[in-house]
């Protein structure tokens, strides 16, 4: 067994897979050899290994794009560094050693009669990172699929590998209930047939999934794949007969399902690219018939929206949410912001569509969403004037909030 150490230096930076192709027994191991190593800098994205909540070396620096998963702890605690940016924009960074790549650690699938290795459901950042680190070392997860689309690699790409045969992480989700059903039925009503998908991951994703059922030759580009998209595909509903690109095929860049979902990948007709060319504006402008369907915070009555920061806290990010709603706001056909009109419970629960973001970050501009959508209605805002704007979102807000959203108005005009 080799030691992780043994390939690091003091100033090093270090990144690694997410989701469900985060090579933990490798990470562990770099967290284990901090103190031993001297400084290192980290970039982990979306990560549900529980080490990484918890107490951390001191000279460990994460960083991310966002605060996703365990890493809304860190945040909480002041330990992680956020890098706000497009998703689109990270494969550059690693090129240009604005991202730690001194270091890559993966996990990959056992190697086919080829002998090569596939990156399985993490492709993503990770094929585009790998091609400017100085070492890279792998786990080779015997559970983890064999994907194509991506980068098939030789066992001589990597210093060292380490090989296991455990589960990949499933994506955590709680069922969709009533409120969730609503505003997915909202969501469908406008989706058209033999239109271009993309959405993303958890329960109200999951409710709009289910409600797209009934639609007929859907097409699939996205940054995530999940247990909903791939049960389209086997219903025949996600074709992809009319997509403007890549006809057939359902592309992502990563895969967040159960472990049946997982099992059900390789009999699909999926494909699994880098980020480069899953969310790069001139792939994503061919896309003439893309909806991007994405989540938010709060949405504020300009139509500004907000989707990474709460009280404070980093508990989302930019992520991909920019990239495909101006891609599919300017030279697609819809953007759609869904989101729950209300947050919390009791005395502490209070509107998502609010005067001013209180947050105070814009995470999606107000020209590049078409539609917000809550259990209450759609909120049509492409076309309409700043005061028309405001009163579609106040008509979706929950009933209890509105007049102090109408009050919040008039407050503003008062001279």
């Amino acid at each position: 067994m080799f030691d992780v150490a043994d390939f690091l230096d003091p100033g090093d930076g270090v990144w690694w897979g997410q989701g469900s192709a985060e090579p933990e027994p490798l990470v562990n191991q770099v967290l284990d050899a901090v103190d031993r190593v001297g400084p290192i800098r980290a970039f982990s994205g979306l990560t549900w290994n529980e080490r990484l909540a918890g107490d951390l070396p001191e000279k460990l620096t994460v960083l991310s794009y966002g605060g996703l998963g365990q890493l809304r702890s860190l945040s909480r605690h002041g330990r992680l560094d956020v890098v706000p940016c497009h998703y689109s924009a990270i494969p550059r960074m690693f090129a240009t050693g604005q991202l730690p790549n001194d270091l890559g650690l993966v996990q990959v699938s056992a190697p086919g009669p080829d002998g090569l290795v596939s990156l399985g459901t993490g492709v993503e950042y990770v094929a585009d990172a790998l091609r400017h680190t100085r070492t890279l070392i792998a786990e080779i997860n015997h559970q983890m699929p064999r994907t194509v689309g991506g980068p098939q690699l030789p066992i001589s790409t990597f210093a060292a590998v380490v090989e296991t045969d455990r589960p990949l992480r499933e994506a955590p989700s709680r069922p969709a209930d009533a409120v969730d059903r609503a505003i997915a039925a909202n969501v469908a009503s406008i989706v058209r047939d033999r239109s271009t998908i993309q959405i993303g991951v958890g329960s109200l994703p999951a409710a709009v999934l289910d409600a797209l059922a009934g639609h007929t030759d859907l097409g699939f580009h996205s940054g995530m794949l999940t247990d909903g998209v791939l049960t389209l595909v086997e219903k025949g509903v996600i074709t992809g007969a009319h997509k403007e690109i890549d006809p057939g095929i359902a592309v992502t860049g990563a895969a967040l399902c159960s472990t049946e979902g997982y099992q059900r990948i390789a009999d699909q007709p999926v494909e699994f690219r880098p980020a480069s060319y899953t969310h790069a504006p001139a792939v994503l402008s061919r896309l003439g018939s893309l909806v991007s369907i994405n989540s938010a915070i709060e949405v504020d009555l300009l139509g500004q929206v907000g989707a990474e920061l709460a009280r404070g806290v980093h508990i989302g990010a930019v992520g991909g949410q920019v990239d495909f709603s101006r891609a599919a706001s300017l030279t697609g056909a819809r953007s759609i912001i869904a989101l729950r009109s209300t947050v919390g419970t009791g005395e502490r629960c209070h509107s998502t569509i609010v005067p001013t973001l209180a947050s105070g970050v814009v995470t999606t501009a107000r020209v590049d969403v078409d539609a917000v959508v809550t259990e209450h209605g759609v909120a049509m805002l492409t076309g309409c004037t700043v005061a028309e704007r405001a009163l579609r979102l106040i008509e979706v807000a929950a009933p209890e909030h509105r007049e102090h959203l109408q009050r919040s108005i008039a407050e503003q005009e008062t001279p």
